[in-house]
């Protein structure tokens, strides 16, 4: 039985044949159904795993196109909305094999590691809740350019124009995004990046008739001007305004990924609440020298979010937020900051494609028939992790707005080890039932909901008692 969401998702897919358009919406709801599983126990049989692979064998195929009509669906989505939060992010997909490497497969950070990249913009509500993939891109690197000398490396780098280096796809991010801003004038886009996406080129694109917002969190100490006519980098011309308010955030903790990591941004910390102070500023930022082409002086805003009393031994927190958002009130300002701490949300996203969906341990020989999975599981983790925020962001909604009746159902009676009710509950109760199947511990007087973990456990044990309940359950017993 196909998942009712799948077909609405995949009704525009156009891969050239009705028949691989169909296997499409079978796969996607088979996926769904059992995210951590392998594809044949994902599939339920040999005849089904075969013609899974088949279809990701089939030359027609392509990863663009299995996400094509996802891509569409989130444009409906976003049309619904008054603001969207349009988060870039890339994200190393490793496919290394200890015996056989995946043919195709590209050097990652050495020749020894083995995989491709994957640049996603997710759309976003301002509360965090995701709307679905509105552009994507994958790439592998060439083993050549790993043997060329740092130095080499370096100079070849800087002679390249922007539209020959793999930092252009956070431009053609935003010109998607701008795309939309333009077909859908009624809703605000915000094009949101992190330190990675401080390009100058970005900052220089035309604005256009029916602009789209960016917010990129600065890396750079580029050259300045403060709107009194002072120079200096960015962060000296902002210290100079006031402060407008401070506020506690939530600091995520991390670990340094290797231990010869020097870098400030990846040396490991502790998860903590942080008090940080806010001031804005309006500069205009000065353009580099570059070989090809003159670039022009851009004005921009600045948010600097800086942290008053950071722990001992601990890096304070700062962030030094460009944008072209208003920053006339406090209201104004406290909204860029929200804003910005949404983009976490893409990384929690690509934990879910990674630990929950497990994408990057299938086993394919090809590196063409591993992206165009790929593409399938990034729908699969969008759809796990839009249910688990939307248990935050809508709570009292009729659960049947996302669930089947033979879904919280029989998760109620597996629960309460009872008939369950006539009216069916509230989404947030339905969570965190869903979220007990999984390992969450549903305390009486626990507020903070379910986790995507516990969650896309917990709807893969839901999606199997479903089957039951139709197959010989109560459901069964209803069927004409």
């Amino acid at each position: 039985m196909l998942a009712p969401w799948t077909t609405e998702e995949m009704k525009t897919a156009q891969l050239r044949d009705k028949r691989l358009n169909e296997r499409l919406t079978q796969i996607l709801s088979a996926f769904a159904e059992r995210p951590t599983a392998s594809i044949p126990a994902a599939c339920g049989g040999k005849q089904e795993t075969d013609a899974a692979y088949l279809f990701f064998d089939n030359p027609k195929v392509t990863f663009e196109k299995v996400l094509q009509p996802h891509c569409d669906a989130t444009r409906q989505r976003i049309a619904e909305q008054g603001v969207v939060l349009f988060v870039q992010d890339t994200t190393e997909i490793d496919l290394t094999r200890p015996a056989q490497q995946v043919a195709g497969a590209g050097p990652m950070d050495s020749v020894s590691r083995r995989g491709a990249y994957l640049h996603l913009m997710e759309a976003f509500t301002p509360d965090g809740t995701p709307l679905g993939a509105v552009w994507a891109e994958t790439w592998t690197r060439d083993d050549e350019y790993f043997s060329k000398p740092q130095k080499e490396k370096r100079r070849r780098r800087k002679a390249l124009p922007i539209e020959e280096k793999e930092s252009f796809r956070w431009l053609e991010g935003l010109r998607h995004a701008r795309e939309v801003a333009q077909e859908l004038p009624q809703v605000q886009c915000i094009c949101v990046g992190d330190s990675e996406a401080d390009i100058y080129h970005l900052f220089a694109e035309p604005r256009g008739e029916q602009p789209v917002h960016w917010l990129i969190r600065a890396c750079q100490e580029r050259n300045a001007e403060n709107a009194d006519g002072s120079h200096g980098v960015i962060r000296e011309c902002v210290m100079t305004s006031p402060v407008l308010f401070t506020k506690e955030i939530s600091v995520r903790g991390r670990h340094a990924k290797t231990s010869c990591e020097t870098r400030t941004r990846r040396q490991p910390r502790e998860s903590r609440t942080a008090e940080v102070e806010v001031r804005a500023a309006r500069v205009t930022l000065q353009p580099p020298a570059e070989s090809d082409r003159r670039l022009p002086p851009v004005l921009v805003n600045v948010v600097l979010v800086r942290e008053l009393n950071p722990p001992e031994g601990e890096d304070p927190i700062e962030w030094i937020l460009l944008t072209t958002l208003p920053i006339d009130t406090i209201e104004d300002v406290q909204k860029i900051v929200q804003y910005y701490y949404v983009r976490w949300m893409i990384e929690v996203l690509f934990r879910t494609l990674k630990s929950g969906c497990r994408v990057e341990e299938r086993r394919f020989e090809h590196i063409d028939r591993m992206l165009p999975c790929l593409a399938v599981y990034l729908i699969v983790a969008w759809r796990t992790l839009m249910v688990c925020r939307l248990g935050r962001s809508c709570p009292d909604i009729d659960c049947e707005a996302v669930f089947e009746p033979s879904e919280w159902k029989s998760v109620w009676m597996v629960i309460h080890r009872k008939a369950p009710p006539r009216r069916s509950p509230k989404l947030h109760d339905m969570l965190r039932l869903i979220g007990q199947l999984g390992g969450y511990v549903n305390r009486p007087n626990r507020t903070d909901p379910p986790g995507p973990q516990t969650t896309w456990l917990g709807m893969q044990r839901m999606r199997d008692l479903a089957w039951a309940w139709d197959t010989f359950g109560p459901g069964a017993e209803t069927k004409p």
